[in-house]
């Protein structure tokens, strides 16, 4: 199969998140595909593609098999065929799915982000199944996934897909050890507990001195 579009990956995930989220409307017509492509939230690129150009992108998909037009309807619509033509369980395709829209993410966000599409049981089981896209053999089409360099300031390696190619990691920055690695919200957390540690001890003396004083006794030094 070869490289699809951004736009032509997004329409693939836009076809599959919807057949999960909006059932009652699945298959969908053209004008709902322009509009989940389109769409502020959940989507990473946010694009602003014309109808024409979605019809481009869905026709080109249904040359590759990875999406048809349904029968029986006066407005055409459309759905996918992503499981079937690349040969992927359903776990793997919401996996692919939710990267097409998102964006590269880690195993932990793609749980999350995965939710509507397949309920996945922990991290691992995620982590599983994009372990297996990644060693996807040559006979099969070769990978599917990626993982990424760990970004400089990072927990987390993220995962991206190869629905559209290689992707070039040159833009990101080198991966650091995580040891040695402190997120800002945790530094920020560290400063908070000192101040309110130094204020409590500052009350504290504040008491002994005033204790001391009513005894009448003279403090030690």
């Amino acid at each position: 199969m070869r490289d699809l579009s951004l736009l032509e990956a997004r329409v693939l995930g836009v076809l599959v998140e919807k057949a999960h989220t909006v059932p009652d409307s699945y298959p969908l017509s053209l004008n709902s595909l322009v509009a989940g492509c389109n769409q502020k939230t959940a989507r990473d690129p946010v694009i602003n593609a014309t109808e024409a150009e979605v019809q481009v992108a869905v026709d080109a998909l249904k040359s590759l098999s990875l999406a048809f037009e349904s029968s029986g309807s006066r407005v055409a619509r459309y759905e996918h065929n992503m499981g079937r033509a690349l040969a992927l369980p359903s776990q793997s395709v919401a996996i692919l799915a939710v990267l097409t829209l998102r964006g590269p993410q880690t195993s932990a966000e793609l749980r999350a982000n995965c939710e509507r599409l397949h309920r996945f049981a922990d991290v691992s089981s995620v982590e599983a199944f994009l372990t297996e896209l990644a060693e996807r053999p040559a006979e099969k089409g070769g990978a599917l996934v990626v993982r990424l360099p760990r970004a400089a300031g990072a927990r987390e390696a993220r995962w991206a897909h190869l629905l559209s190619g290689p992707v070039d990691t040159s833009a990101l920055s080198a991966s650091v050890p995580q040891e040695d690695f402190v997120a800002a919200s945790e530094l920020a957390s560290l400063k908070a507990q000192q101040a309110a540690t130094q204020a409590e001890l500052a009350a504290l003396r504040a008491l002994v001195d005033r204790l001391y004083s009513e005894l009448g006794i003279a403090r030690p030094d």
